[in-house]
């Protein structure tokens, strides 16, 4: 009889375990969403220089021709390890083996205040969400009072990771480039971007000298970068550093930190820092040989990552690989071979010709890192089509210093009704 394998998350684990995965088991994999989401790239479809489309690819169509995967569109409700059960709000699924690949999350430590008030951006929803917010901005800024146009013209990036350097040098690119060919009749000197950042440098995980040189691209591109400070609090218009500084803003962007998400009903026992689901060196969940967890969402310890591995797509990747091959020696009733991951490096871009590159055995910056970062990252689009798309609109970028995408889409009444949410 054909062994089921249910998957819980369409991400960079999830997806990758899937797509490698043997036909003798039939795998179901199950989704809030319909689409899987590039998420290094968010940033760039929160300012307006990549479509959404260009950052996502339609689950069914990544597996057309394949009969043994299939799709679920669904809100995974409770996990019951002990009955071997996934129950959803489009009804239960029974397995042989689990997979939880359910990714990470905004982590807003515990602060509802920055939860209600704040812009996340860890999915394309929120990425669009972002978008419109920073375009609308822009448009109120023309009619505001004295009074509200500090607040509309100040944007705050609270976390100084990758995520945040990336977002706080495109918005400075946008405020040089863009916005004044838009808005001849707006003072964009009065546009500050302040990233926040509660250690001593930006690029907290990286080597010195790109640390260095990223808050140098920063501070050349007009942003003001706050390091060693700490926001205590934010209620929608005023924000709150812990050394007693204030700034006025409406607009507040949280990289600050991530957890995992971690589906109801596995016990709070498996669940340790970071709400990361433990695992041994197979990526099984403790006490269960027949529950694994891979991605962002898992937490195991080696002599190389005492803390757990870093929440990255390549770890996610690796993992998801990893784990398809130990479900073929499953098959064969061979020996599971633990999971072993060696750093290949780390990167971020901050603007034009301004990037920083960590490799195992080099560190580089500036123009070179730069074309390495594109060159990478568009190697790992899926599809040959979105390759396209994405190369043509950042070489339009490239050339003009603009983009043609800047469009205000507002969902409309029935879209949320049909999304499951009520109107108010």
């Amino acid at each position: 009889m054909v062994k089921k394998i249910i998957i819980l998350g369409g991400g960079f684990a999830g997806l990758q375990l899937a797509r490698h995965i043997t036909d003798d088991y039939e795998v179901v994999l199950i989704d809030q969403y319909n689409f899987h989401q590039f998420q290094p790239l968010l940033y760039q479809v929160a300012t307006a220089r990549l479509e959404p489309s260009a950052i996502s690819f339609p689950l069914r169509k990544v597996f057309q021709g394949n009969k043994c995967v299939h799709v679920r569109i669904a809100k995974v409700t409770e996990v019951n390890t002990a009955l071997k059960v996934v129950k959803t709000d489009e009804g239960d699924f029974n397995y042989d083996y689990l997979v939880i690949a359910t990714g990470c999350t905004s982590n807003f430590f515990g602060n509802k205040q920055f939860e209600q008030y704040a812009f996340p951006m860890k999915s394309t929803n929120e990425a669009i969400a972002l978008r419109n917010r920073i375009l609308l901005n822009f448009e109120d800024a023309l009619s505001a009072p004295p009074d509200e146009l500090e607040g509309i013209m100040n944007i705050v990036i609270a976390g100084g990771g990758p995520t945040g350097v990336e977002l706080a040098g495109s918005l400075a690119e946008m405020k040089k480039n863009v916005l004044p060919k838009d808005y001849p009749d707006m003072d964009f000197s009065r546009l500050n971007i302040y990233l926040v950042e509660g250690q001593p440098h930006t690029l907290q995980n990286m080597s010195e000298p790109s640390q260095k040189r990223s808050q140098e691209y920063l501070e050349a591109l007009g942003v003001k970068v706050w390091l060693n400070t700490l926001v205590q609090d934010y209620d929608g218009k005023t924000i709150t550093l812990k050394d007693g500084r204030a700034i006025k803003t409406r607009n507040m962007i949280w990289t600050a930190g991530v957890m995992g998400n971690v589906p109801p009903g596995i016990l709070a026992e498996h669940i340790v820092r970071g709400n990361r689901i433990k695992v041994d060196h197979y990526n099984r969940m403790e006490g269960n040989s027949d529950v694994f967890v891979i991605g962002d969402v898992s937490y195991m310890e080696t002599p190389d990552f005492p803390k757990g591995h870093p929440q990255l797509a390549n770890v996610a990747t690796n993992q998801a690989k990893h784990l398809a091959a130990n479900f073929r020696r499953l098959l064969k009733n061979e020996q599971l071979k633990e999971f072993k991951y060696k750093n290949p490096g780390t990167m971020a871009t901050i603007g034009k010709h301004k990037a920083v590159v960590d490799l195992p055995f080099i560190s580089f910056q500036g123009r070179l890192a730069w074309f390495t970062w594109m060159f990478l990252h568009l190697m790992l689009i899926l599809s040959v089509k979105n390759k396209l798309m994405i190369f043509i609109n950042w070489a339009i970028s490239y050339f003009t210093n603009d983009t043609t995408l800047r469009l205000i889409l507002l969902p409309t009444k029935k879209q949320v009704e049909m999304s499951g949410h009520e109107v108010s």
